[in-house]
């Protein structure tokens, strides 16, 4: 026999009490649309938009405003009178970077770009790799030493990298002639290596590796740190050799990582200037341009300003799919994660 239920009063300033349902007693009702709460909720999904609002118009302010002025000087005739006068330019349309593009002085300076990338990124990232597989056997003490040392050469500005290095090739006095002279045979005295094309850019390539090679070598231990040991015991046990363990354990598991360091020092590698800027002076001579330099003395030697941001844009339309692979390579780690 089933005892009736009694329908239970609302409390005074409380909730009203929904009807028992059949799994148990129902909790109070849902809040209507348009209840404080909700409002609550809507301010504070527009919240994080409105903290981030300020560094989206500083990033506007330093980068995506230059880059509109770069891109609309380009189409115009600028010169020095424009900058001094305030005059409106002429429009040319296509004409800055057909006269770029036709010229074989930009493609000589874009391979030699290339090469030059080419040469410092093998060098960072495969020297970068073994300092990191070094420390993988290294004790705590020597590693812990080994960090150090490379932290502090990556801390290091470029002016002062580049001043040091600089010094240590001088021709009347540097260092590497005073002891490469020491050998059987051998004369460096007075020698100056930016006669030579080729040895002032290695020169130049050893600034540019001897600073990036720090940042590769410790992202990379990084992720060796994460290999399974026992994936690497299993594949010993089987019979594989230190070099099938390395290419077909260690390398699947920090691939991701090498591509995108690889990625970054390309876009670095590409780019260098500063380096060269500062071994050479303020003119560097043709034969040392790479596109950075090159824009830089279109624009501010030839007083062609428009070439220059030209010369630019075109760079960064170079750089824009390596940009692009970058961006879709963190993505897919960002899924995998």
């Amino acid at each position: 026999m089933s005892v009736p239920t009694l329908d239970r009063p609302p409390a005074a300033g409380g909730e009203p009490q929904v009807p028992d349902g059949p799994d148990g007693p129902a909790g109070p009702a849902a809040p209507a649309a348009g209840t404080p709460g909700q409002d609550r909720g809507h301010r504070g999904g527009m919240l994080p938009y409105l903290l981030v609002l300020p560094g989206l118009l500083a990033i506007a302010a330093v980068y995506f405003y230059p880059l509109y002025r770069t891109l609309v000087m380009s189409f115009q005739d600028y010169r020095r009178r424009h900058l001094w006068t305030g005059d409106t330019p002429d429009w040319v349309g296509f004409e800055q970077f057909t006269n770029v593009l036709t010229d074989a002085h930009f493609w000589a300076v874009a391979a030699r770009t290339v090469v030059f990338m080419v040469v410092c990124v093998t060098l960072t990232v495969g020297g970068g790799l073994l300092i990191a597989l070094m420390m993988q056997r290294m004790s705590l003490v020597v590693r812990l030493m080994v960090t150090a040392a490379l932290v502090t050469a990556w801390a290091m500005p470029i002016v002062v990298a580049t001043s040091i290095f600089r010094w240590l090739t001088d021709s009347e006095y540097g260092i590497v002639n005073i002891l490469l002279s020491k050998l059987p045979g051998v004369d460096f005295r007075g020698h100056n290596w930016f006669m030579e094309t080729w040895q002032g850019f290695a020169v130049v390539a050893a600034v540019v590796v001897w600073g990036a090679i720090p940042f590769v070598a410790v992202t990379l231990y990084a992720a060796l740190t994460q290999v399974p040991k026992e994936l690497e015991e299993a594949a010993r046990l089987d019979g594989a050799g230190s070099r099938q363990v390395f290419r077909h354990v260690v390398f699947p598991v920090i691939k991701p990582v090498f591509t995108l360091v690889t990625t970054l020092s390309v876009i670095w590698d590409f780019n260098v200037f500063l380096q060269i800027f500062l071994m050479r002076g303020n003119n560097v001579e043709p034969q040392y341009e790479l596109l950075g330099i090159y824009s830089y003395n279109l624009a501010f030697q030839s007083q062609s300003f428009s070439q220059g941001t030209a010369v630019a844009l075109i760079t960064v339309l170079l750089l824009a799919g390596v940009a692009v692979y970058y961006l879709r390579q963190m993505m897919k780690r960002g899924e995998v994660e």
